[in-house]
């Protein structure tokens, strides 16, 4: 049996379970149970040709706001060799992750790629213009999370760090504790305490950070302006720019793990089926179809 480091056993530990669905600007991507890819919605750039990918075990979408002027997307696959597959747009190589190794976990913004590596330590490639990837410097993390500009660590302890764009403050974490997960959108970041709670900041001109009610969250979802909260009793609460409808789930059940693209967002139940909500014009919430979808920590 390989030794391993009590700090090491430690953050093997506080890891928490890997994204089986994510959602980007215009498009989908479920792993299945088999370690395979599924993926819907706009394809211009190749970021749902996943189909040929085997051995997932988590999977990122790049996300952007939504302006006129962009949507290009990317999307990345954890594999169980703890290497990392992308597809999609590359402009700014932030699909060249072939020679990373030893990755626990990815996240995804917008031009850039996230690797969360064993050791605690973290990598990024992509888009820089704003310091959103120099991470080089980071240890003890446990998750990571990609805004537009700027990325979000969750360290060992509960506290959480942040680089990149902080024009609305969203970078302003630096006196959060008892943290357990973390999310980040366009300009706004979301935090899930260990008591269920959630805190936030940046950005809330949609009330997107309008959390402070929220009770018995168990996982957290944001988009470009909107954020989601799952309950422990498999609900669903939402808030922010709901302007597509990607706040409607209030009708939701028996959700056992959420994800939130540009203006649409995607449940996954306990079934193995998938729901999604919200602007559809690329066919990013047809989901319906969609069958043995992983579920999260199996």
């Amino acid at each position: 049996m390989d030794y391993i480091s009590p700090k090491e056993a430690v953050l093997r530990v506080k890891r928490w379970p890997k994204d089986t669905i994510a959602a980007g600007r215009r498009h989908s991507v479920g792993l299945k149970c088999d370690g395979t890819m599924t993926a819907v919605g706009d394809n211009k750039y190749g970021q749902c040709n996943v189909r040929g990918w085997r051995d997932i075990v988590a999977v990122a979408a790049g996300n952007v706001h939504m302006a006129t002027n962009t949507g290009n997307a990317h999307t990345i696959g954890l594999k169980s060799d703890s290497t990392v597959a992308a597809v999609g747009w590359n402009k700014h190589d932030q699909c060249d992750v072939n020679d990373w190794r030893d990755i626990v976990a990815v996240a995804a913004g917008w031009r850039r790629t996230i690797g969360l590596k064993r050791d605690g330590t973290v990598v990024a490639v992509g888009r820089n213009n704003e310091g959103e990837c120099n991470v080089s410097g980071w240890h003890d993390i446990v998750a990571i999370a990609g805004g537009d500009w700027h990325t979000i660590g969750l360290k060992l302890d509960g506290t959480v760090t942040a680089v990149g764009n902080n024009r609305y403050h969203q970078c302003n974490v630096s006196g959060w504790r008892g943290i357990v997960a973390v999310a980040a959108g366009y300009l706004h970041t979301i935090g899930l305490k260990s008591d269920g709670t959630v805190t936030a900041v940046g950005l809330n001109k949609h009330n997107q950070c309008d959390v402070n009610g929220w009770r018995g969250i168990v996982a957290i979802a944001v988009g470009s302006n909107h954020t989601i909260g799952l309950k422990s009793d498999g609900t669903v609460a939402a808030v922010g720019w709901n302007e597509y409808g990607q706040c409607k789930v209030s009708d939701w059940r028996d959700i056992v793990a959420i994800a939130a693209g540009c203006a649409h967002t995607v449940g996954l139940k306990s079934d193995g089926t998938v729901v999604a909500v919200g602007d559809n014009e690329y066919g990013q919430c047809d989901v319906s179809g969609w069958r043995g979808i992983q579920l999260p920590g199996n």
